[in-house]
């Protein structure tokens, strides 16, 4: 007999909805199966056999994250397919920056309406981000939950663990007055600061989907949809050539509070302001919000997704090999001998 409950429908909650949205989303699933991989979706649990060979001493790192409300972008557009990277990125360029491989991923979706087809688009999403990433989606959960979400509305947020040798997990004490820092450009506000996004364009009432010529012809609301780039394959073919000191992933808070993270106490990223690629949206969101320039530098990523410390003898073939990988990397500056955290000069 398949499951079935007249009254839990009438409560808000239909069951077979579910069961549709698992069978639409399985195709894009098995994109992401990699050779860990030992259970099928539809179980109590994900199951990843960790394959250890030339590692050592396993350590598991793991990061959780979600969306926020760039999530209200995704509603108002009406296009679902893109958040689930943004979900996968949060999580795994936090795990890359210790230094370590991510190996499998599972999502929470809750919304108002189980539409199955609009969470389909929302997991194909996340398929995306493990294929960029590398890594397995081995599970999640979706929860129907009407009178706690808006029925057109959902929340997103995501786990991963990956794993890195002991001995090679980015070790900052090496760090030294004169390392160079190098940045990886971001693709766009990625995931923080949609709050303050949100305010500056009135995107609620506004009329976001109009072409606007200081984005080269892209809507605002493209331009502010397109998903985190995520630095996981390029970030591990850069450990395995050159020795990495440290990493940061620019997120919330900006240069002034994620790139110190990774600097230890006495040093700071001296950082030439004017060499910073800041991309139109930033610029944009600037000039119409009116808001002072540090506080851009103190909420946004201005262009840098992801920062990297390496010794300066090791400066130019590490950005030789980001190239080479994908990634538009530069030379922005320095460590110093400070205790400001980041000085903008």
């Amino acid at each position: 007999m398949k499951s079935y409950s007249e009254s839990y429908k009438e409560a808000g909650v239909d069951i077979t909805a579910g069961y549709k949205a698992v069978e639409l989303m399985k195709s894009h699933i098995a994109r992401t199966m990699t050779g860990g991989v030992v259970s099928d979706i539809g179980g109590f649990g994900g199951l990843f056999e960790l394959d250890i060979t030339n590692i050592r001493k396993p350590v598991l790192v793991s990061g959780t994250d979600g969306v926020g409300t760039k999530l209200k972008l995704a509603f108002i557009l009406d296009k679902h397919d893109t958040v689930g990277i943004d979900c996968v990125a949060m999580c795994v360029n936090d795990i890359i920056c210790c230094g370590a491989k991510p190996l499998f991923f599972l999502d929470y979706i809750a919304c108002g309406k189980n539409v199955p087809e609009r969470i389909a688009a929302i997991v194909s999403g996340v398929a995306e981000g493990c294929v960029q990433a590398g890594c397995a989606l081995i599970g999640g959960e979706t929860a129907e939950m009407p009178g706690f979400y808006p029925v057109d509305e959902y929340d997103l947020a995501g786990y991963s663990t990956g794993v890195v040798d002991k001995d090679k997990i980015l070790n900052n004490k090496t760090i030294k007055e004169g390392d160079i820092i190098i940045a990886l450009p971001s693709s766009g506000v990625h995931s923080n600061g949609f709050s303050l996004v949100r305010k500056v364009f009135d995107v609620e009432k506004a009329d976001i989907t109009r072409p606007c010529d200081e984005l080269g012809g892209k809507s605002i609301g493209e331009t502010l949809l397109t998903p985190t780039r995520i630095y996981v394959k390029s970030m591990l073919s850069l450990f395995d050539e050159v020795t990495v000191k440290a990493v940061s992933h620019i997120t919330g808070g900006g240069f002034y509070e994620n790139i110190p993270r990774s600097i230890p106490k006495g040093y700071s990223a001296k950082i030439e302001k004017k060499g910073v690629r800041v991309l139109p949206i930033f610029q944009l969101l600037e000039k119409t919000g009116k808001i002072d320039n540090r506080d851009m530098f103190n909420t946004f990523n201005m262009g840098v997704g992801m920062s990297v410390v390496v010794d300066r003898n090791d400066a130019d073939r590490a950005v030789e090999i980001l190239k080479k990988n994908g990634e538009d990397a530069y030379i922005i500056g320095e460590v110093v001998r400070s205790d400001e955290g980041v000085i903008l000069c």
